[in-house]
């Protein structure tokens, strides 16, 4: 009796049938069965954009009946761990999103250290790593799939570009519209696009032809991605530490309550290897390749002490504020994107062990391995070495402390969810995770408030929006708490529409969840 691990076949014909899509599948490797060994089976992560990654658990009589065992062989279950974490990196999106201005010390950090928001953006990389491990193990023509690949790159780096560009301009604001001469290139989307781009061209590519039956021979197949990850490192510290940056200019609005006039401002620099907001290399590089029109207007510095007076929140400057607080810059930026690709690759070989694990013990130990160390290492950097963790920059020690907690986070989560099989209390996270891509375009980019804010009675501040949550305010006599609950009625609300679109799969919802084809749009976020 043998343990098939299957994937689909990543270079399909996009004409296909999506009913086809879903039953095609290609064995990749064979293994003799041992009663410890589990069966992973891929769905076509590259043809719909809600990746079906699911695994048979061990045939064991403390885990499951003699029906169960029967039934699991003749077909694979769903990795539930991993809709779970992406079920609870969409909660988790939503609450630093929506309460974050209530509650400062869960937003995002001003610049260095890092709060609960700051975990958000690499734990949806992670995932990415994941997906793309699982997805693209076997690529028999590799050219058809390295063009897939550039095209659902670009398209999803113009989605990007037209959710964050400017066009849409957000919650409590009924208007739409953006100067094309000040567009943002950049944003959340688009360093997804790249993570996914280079961490998919090198599953493609740079993974050797070798039978994994030991650590040597797993260090072996996939060394040359850890050589690529260990390059993008080294390319970064060195431009960091050793660009030059010069003095600089900016037109800038001035946001104080007394005036609020355009004016130039000058920020002096001189220096290298500087961190600070104003003349790091990161920001002089976005300045220079993409124009500081193009960039972010509204930076998370303008939070620090020195530049608001009810810091760690937005506020009015303080006196003798520095110049460069009105300054742009673009938290998304070239060079940090490329730096965020690691997490990418991270989750990458989090993936290579799902699929050459030989036992929950075995994975849950590896896994351990990779996230402890990384963890370790990441803290050491800040307090030995002094590279601080800042999200904005997307330091060298941030990746490390992000990427080992998402690691022990989906660690714990394969424990309780896949082993333990306590599935019932987390089944609303299961649900947000399979029905991501829906939950993502409608609430995290707040597609929907905006439409419901669009019908109002008399006053456009009269909408069912705004006047739920001003009534959970009254209710809890607090502006702060009442905007809490209302984001926790609010997360309770989609894993109820998750839930009804996933017990209620029909043919639209089908459609809906394959009209944008990306296995990481099942993973994204907007903030």
């Amino acid at each position: 009796m043998a343990t098939k691990i299957e994937v689909a076949n990543g270079g399909g014909d996009d004409d296909l049938d999506e009913e086809m899509q879903l039953q095609y599948r290609e064995p990749l490797l064979e293994r003799p069965y041992s009663p410890s060994q589990s069966s992973v089976a891929v769905n076509s992560a590259c043809d719909t954009t809600d990746e079906e990654i699911t695994a048979a658990q061990p045939q064991t009589a403390s885990l499951s009946s003699t029906h169960d065992a029967d039934e699991r062989k003749g077909q694979g279950r769903r990795l539930s761990s991993l809709d779970v974490f992406r079920g609870l990196t969409v909660a988790l999106m939503i609450l630093v999103d929506d309460a974050g201005g209530a509650f400062p010390s869960i937003n995002h950090s001003p610049w260095f250290g890092v709060t609960l928001a700051d975990f958000v953006m690499p734990f949806f990389l992670f995932s990415v790593g994941i997906s793309i491990g699982l997805v693209f193990k076997k690529t028999p023509n590799k050219l058809q799939a390295t063009k897939k690949v550039m095209a659902r790159t670009i398209k999803l780096f113009l989605l990007g570009v037209l959710l964050q560009g400017g066009y849409f301009h957000g919650r409590d604001h009924l208007t739409y519209g953006v100067d094309v001469g000040k567009i943002r290139w950049m944003g959340v989307l688009q360093r997804i696009s790249i993570g996914y781009f280079l961490a998919s061209m090198a599953e493609i590519w740079l993974t050797r032809k070798i039978v994994v039956d030991s650590p040597m021979s797993f260090t072996r197949k996939y060394y040359i991605q850890w050589m690529v990850a260990l390059f993008l490192c080294s390319l970064y510290m060195c431009l960091v530490y050793g660009l030059h940056v010069p003095d600089w200019e900016y037109e800038g609005t001035n946001t104080n309550i007394s005036s609020h006039a355009s004016s130039s401002a000058s920020v002096y620099c001189r220096t290298r290897g500087s961190l600070e907001p104003p003349c790091n290399a990161i920001g002089y590089i976005d300045r220079c390749i993409l124009g500081q029109y193009h960039l972010y207007q509204h930076p998370v510095y303008r939070r620090t002490k020195e530049c608001s007076v009810n810091s760690p929140d937005y506020g009015p400057l303080p006196p003798n504020s520095p110049g460069w607080c009105l300054a742009p810059f673009d938290p998304e930026g070239l060079l940090s994107s490329l730096m965020a690709t690691v997490t990418c690759f991270v989750g990458l070989q989090f993936g290579h062990v799902i699929l050459h694990n030989q036992s929950h013990v075995q994975m849950l130990i590896i896994w351990c391995m990779l996230s402890l160390p990384l963890l370790i290492l990441g803290h050491a950097l800040d307090i030995v070495a002094g590279i601080p963790l800042c999200k904005p920059l997307y330091t060298l020690s941030y990746v490390f402390v992000t990427a080992g907690a998402a690691g022990l986070v989906l660690t714990l989560i394969y424990y309780t969810v896949d082993i333990k099989q306590w599935r019932k209390p987390l089944v609303w996270l299961q649900w947000m995770g399979m029905n991501a891509l829906i939950v993502y375009g409608l609430a995290a980019c707040d597609l929907f408030p905006e439409a419901l804010q669009g019908f109002y009675w008399r006053s456009p501040e009269n909408n069912l929006v705004d006047v739920t949550e001003r009534a959970l305010q009254n209710v809890f006599r607090s502006e702060n708490w009442g905007t809490l609950v209302f984001v926790l009625v609010e997360i309770l609300f989609w894993a109820v529409v998750a839930g009804y679109l996933h017990m209620k799969d029909n043919r639209f919802i089908r459609w809906l969840r394959s009209s944008v084809r990306y296995p990481m749009l099942s993973q994204l976020t907007c903030y």
